[in-house]
């Protein structure tokens, strides 16, 4: 954790943020694979770790703005628990570490609300995404879970995504530990990989990596043959030539900050002349976005940058035809990239997900519902401290070609006739993690590999 100096401050001004009431965070249980004590990886609850750094299972937080008074509470270790993880520090030894000096035993979190329910205090929370916090809320407010999201603070949420968007020097630190990690392992990835060998072998490699240095995956591994599932869990294919490998994974540090990478490289030593074709495409527009980055430049533009790039390169081969800004305003670029250029990352490797992406993302702005474009994360002016991935990338999906094509959609913009010999292409991604700064854009951790050149030095 980080010294407790960092966690004091957080809350001092989060509570300047709200300026009165009672905020409740919980923290994670552990979740149970198939029964009780055989549970899977413990990971705690972001916002927790983010004000309140104790990483075990069972603790939930308050802070009484009223009365200022921060309050961690918990069970202690029985030794039935000791006998069988060891010696832990007590709660009061852990909150100290973090800057507090108040705990109490999880079941006092219910005499806390009804004390200030009695008082008609505001009480501020989170939306919940485990179901044990649904029910906690029921138990503590009466509030039933389908009725939850009515419930929550915008205030806190506001609050705690000002805070979270900003990441500081020592975040940026761990995320750079991420990012180097990240790319070792994509590195590994593209030089183990050769023709009847499968997808899980490689898998297993950069997950080796990882967990040798220290950390964990900050989600699950895409490795796959298949590129045109954009989220392809499946490590069961077997390589062959004329294939190409998309990888999407990365690296979450011991203070769970991630990283998040893309790499896509051909089975063969060599890009075929139409995988070349295509990834320079894809490259040129992961650029476009790049030299778009800036502060005070809204995201959704840099993502039509990159929109326009691939549209572009499309019309060049005769897949696409007619002005490519009109077939950007339309959503025919669509076809090939329905995906969003990318999203901010830190504690999350989808930052604050789960608190909403209409406020981290959009900063409290509607989503456009057009294809493609609806799945875009992130819109918002981009400031000093921002930490984002840059991803787009290009795709054949057969089902929507075929879907498109008997619907007739932009018929104005696709030649279908040609797309037809590209239906088993695949897809191609690369993506980088960069920090917004003052004068424009960082890149985060080592340079990976992506030009053809470099990529085809480590297939040799």
């Amino acid at each position: 954790m980080f010294a407790a100096k960092t966690y004091c401050a957080r809350r001092n001004l989060l509570k300047k943020q709200i300026q009165s009431g009672l905020i409740i965070l919980f923290g994670n249980e552990e979740s149970p694979m198939n029964y009780t004590d055989n549970a899977y990886h413990f990971r705690q609850d972001s916002t927790f770790l983010y004000f309140f750094g104790l990483d075990s299972p069972g603790l939930a937080a308050v802070i009484d703005i009223d009365e200022n008074r921060e309050i961690i509470l918990g069970n202690e270790l029985t030794i039935d628990d000791i006998v069988w993880m060891g010696a832990q520090p007590s709660l009061a030894e852990k909150s100290l570490q973090v800057g507090v000096t108040e705990t109490a035993p999880a079941a006092y979190l219910s005499e806390i609300i009804n004390k200030a329910l009695k008082g008609k205090k505001q009480i501020h929370f989170l939306p919940p995404y485990r179901p044990e916090n649904k029910i906690k809320l029921y138990e503590l407010l009466g509030i039933v879970p389908a009725r939850v999201k009515e419930a929550v603070s915008l205030e806190l949420i506001r609050a705690v995504v000002a805070q979270r968007n900003f990441k500081s020097d020592e975040e940026i630190n761990e995320i750079e530990k991420a990012a180097n990690i990240s790319v070792a392992m994509h590195v590994a990835a593209i030089k183990m990989a050769k023709p009847g060998m499968m997808e899980r072998e490689i898998a297993a490699e950069v997950q080796r990596i990882v967990l040798a240095n220290g950390g964990q995956i900050a989600f699950p591994i895409i490795l796959t043959v298949n590129g045109q599932t954009l989220h392809n869990h499946d490590h069961g294919h077997t390589l062959k030539n004329g294939d190409m490998v998309l990888c999407d994974f990365g690296a979450e540090t011991d203070l769970h900050y991630c990283a998040d990478l893309s790499s896509t490289f051909p089975v063969d030593s060599k890009f075929t002349a139409r995988q070349r074709e295509i990834y320079n495409i894809s490259l040129a527009a992961h650029n476009a976005a790049i030299a778009a980055l800036k502060p005070g430049k809204k995201f959704k533009e840099v993502h039509l940058a990159a929109c326009k790039r691939i549209a572009e390169g499309m019309r060049d081969l005769g897949l696409m035809k007619g002005n490519a800004d009109d077939a950007v305003e339309a959503g025919a670029h669509a076809i090939f990239f329905p995906c969003g250029t990318g999203h901010l990352m830190g504690l999350d490797v989808h930052d604050m997900e789960d608190i909403g992406e209409m406020y981290v993302g959009y900063d409290g702005q509607p989503k456009s519902t057009q294809f493609g474009l609806k799945s875009l994360r992130l819109a918002r002016e981009l400031q000093p401290g921002f930490v984002l991935t840059i991803e787009p990338g290009i795709y054949f999906i057969p089902e929507l070609i075929d879907k498109w094509r008997a619907e007739k959609r932009f018929n104005d913009f696709l030649d279908y006739q040609k797309l037809e010999a590209y239906k088993a292409f695949g897809g191609i991604r690369n993506e980088e993690n960069f920090l917004i700064t003052k004068e424009g854009c960082r890149l985060l951790g080592k340079e990976k590999p992506k030009s053809i050149e470099a990529v085809e030095a480590l297939r040799r």
